[in-house]
């Protein structure tokens, strides 16, 4: 949920009021999940179902992808850095963020695993998820 603040036009303010206000105003540092939610599109093409998902900041050996059927569900993690202060410094403001993020769906058809293909780059995982091949219905005769 983000946080709303009022927004104060009147010109009568005093600029050093306002430069002041908005530098203690709540820092940013309330991060929750959904600042790390996973966006995905997903495109059905070719016998395939093309998966584009937006994972920026997260290093490739820190996305897991996982196939069971139809269920595709992505993992992610993304480390913490240490605080920069610089030589006697102290940190003003800190909008970075870490922490983990799943996302899982359902496709319409099972996935042929053997044939899946993930790729990750510029913080876009891609992934070309080929049907599995179907078996038709077998009409029974009863005696």
């Amino acid at each position: 949920m983000a946080s709303l603040r009022l927004f104060e036009p009147s010109p009568l303010t005093d600029p050093f009021d306002t430069m002041l206000r908005r530098f203690v105003a709540p820092m940013r540092s309330d991060r929750t999940l959904d600042d790390l939610d996973i966006r995905v599109d997903v495109v059905e093409k070719n016998g395939s179902y093309l998966v584009r998902a937006d994972l920026p900041g997260v290093k490739k050996e820190d996305i897991n992808v996982r196939i069971d059927g139809n269920l595709v569900q992505i993992d992610a993690e993304t480390k913490g850095e240490k605080e920069f202060k610089g030589e006697g410094g102290k940190v003003l403001r800190s909008e970075r963020y870490y922490g983990s993020v799943s996302r899982s769906f359902t496709l319409a058809q099972d996935v042929d695993e053997a044939k899946a293909v993930a790729k990750y780059e510029d913080g876009v995982l891609s992934l070309e998820l080929p049907k599995k091949a179907t078996t038709e219905a077998k009409k029974l005769e009863i005696h």
